[in-house]
């Protein structure tokens, strides 16, 4: 049992951090606990363990008398002295009272069916522990990882002594993970909670972009550039907001690197998911229209309620759904990067200025070619806009396109050729 103990001690110390002197103490309780069914009621018993030699005594604490009426609380005065001098311990005195070693013939036995249950049950509390202290300060921060099982829709991440939960609202969609997959992880946080503490990792948090540009751009990490905003859909679209005091910096520029290096990192990392970098200004305007791009958005277009922190802006027809994107997700992303109301709109009066033209188009042709409205109506939206173009045209065309017959058709053209 003794060398058995040992390599128990060295084996926890070695690989899971527990100091020695936590196992022998959860040791000796588990044993007291045991020891007692065999020893009986002893007074004040309690285990010794050697944590160097492992070996191990149960010692009581008996009260010295003239003549014993309880066996487990007293010892007489005759055997008292015998085994004081044995243990070399002072003479005792009637009323005092002596160590007395009652370690039974099977306290190896004991020993070893007690040991590893209390020493498992002990080190579970020790890692948790260990796993707070470690790690409660380290939120915030990335961890590399391996994917060691699941449980449900949890992902669990084994980070070396300890490990880690990434539970389904922390995953990342678009992304599939295997058993063995190396993972780079961010730590929301230990909560130590009623099971004990918990490591909790993510890799969906918008932070977690933050921290790589962090480690990918000196410029951030010696705050020459800073990051002012981050919106992110993990998996599809982060947008991030970066500005220097420095004017002789770039801040997009640092961030993106030479040859676009610094962000093709970050988007291998994130599993190429679109990382759009934008200038960070104080001048909502600027600001909207950076980050609505690939849109094109002018000034004029844009009207700021700076109370409200809210801000409308009409596109063009050919930009609307690129600043809105696909599932609205530009705009979103918009919104949450600004802290601003977001609203985006048609800009019709283009749409107006348009269908202004085409009625008076029609108009025109209608007078100059003595036909209906609705004639003159078909024939501009088919782009056959004034007589000049119509008189251009085949009597085919006319006869197909406003439904008639030929000899009507060749009527129009005859009046639009005069």
């Amino acid at each position: 049992m003794t060398s058995e103990l040992l390599a128990v001690f060295e084996y926890f110390e070695r690989e899971k951090g527990i100091p020695r002197h936590k196992m022998v103490e959860a040791l000796s309780i588990a044993i007291l606990t045991a020891a007692r069914k065999n020893i009986g009621p002893a007074r004040e018993l309690r285990i010794d363990i050697d944590p160097n030699r492992a070996t191990i005594k149960a010692i009581a604490k008996l009260l010295v008398v003239e003549t014993v009426t309880k066996p487990y609380d007293e010892v007489d005065l005759a055997t008292a002295k015998k085994i004081a001098r044995r243990m070399k311990q002072p003479d005792p005195e009637l009323g005092g009272e002596i160590e007395v070693e009652v370690t039974p013939k099977d306290m190896g036995r004991i020993a070893a069916q007690t040991a590893r249950q209390a020493m498992m049950q002990r080190i579970r509390q020790e890692e948790k522990a260990l796993i707070y202290e470690e790690f409660k300060d380290r939120a915030g921060d990335i961890v590399n990882g391996t994917v060691r099982r699941f449980e449900k829709a949890d992902v669990i991440i084994d980070l070396g002594k300890f490990e880690g939960i990434m539970s389904k609202k922390e995953r990342v969609s678009t992304e599939d993970y295997s058993i063995g997959d190396r993972l780079r992880v961010y730590v929301v946080a230990v909560e130590n909670g009623v099971r004990g503490p918990e490591i909790i990792l993510s890799r969906a948090h918008t932070n977690f972009v933050k921290r790589l540009f962090e480690s990918e751009v000196s410029e951030i990490g010696d705050r020459t550039v800073e990051i002012r905003s981050i919106a992110r859909e993990p998996g599809y679209r982060t947008k991030i907001a970066v500005h220097s005091s420095d004017t002789k910096v770039d801040p997009v520029g640092a961030c993106v690197g030479m040859r676009g290096a610094r962000v093709k990192n970050v988007v291998r990392e994130l599993n190429n998911e679109k990382v759009d970098i934008i200038k960070w200004s104080d001048n909502p305007k600027d600001f909207l229209k950076d980050a609505l791009k690939p849109a094109q958005i002018h000034d004029e277009k844009i009207t700021v309620d700076p109370v409200g922190k809210r801000i409308f802006v009409k596109v063009r027809e050919e930009d609307l759904s690129k600043a809105i994107g696909r599932g609205g997700q530009n705009v979103k992303l918009t919104k949450q990067l600004m802290g601003w109301d977001v609203q985006v709109e048609r800009d019709e009066s283009v749409h107006e200025k348009f269908e202004g033209r085409v009625i008076n188009a029609v108009a025109e042709l209608a007078t100059r070619l003595h036909i209906e409205i609705e004639m003159a109506e078909t024939l501009v939206r088919n782009g056959l806009i004034n007589a000049e173009v119509v008189a251009t045209a085949e009597a085919s065309d006319i006869a197909d396109i406003l439904e008639i017959s030929q000899e009507q058709a060749a009527a129009i053209l005859a009046k639009a050729g005069a």
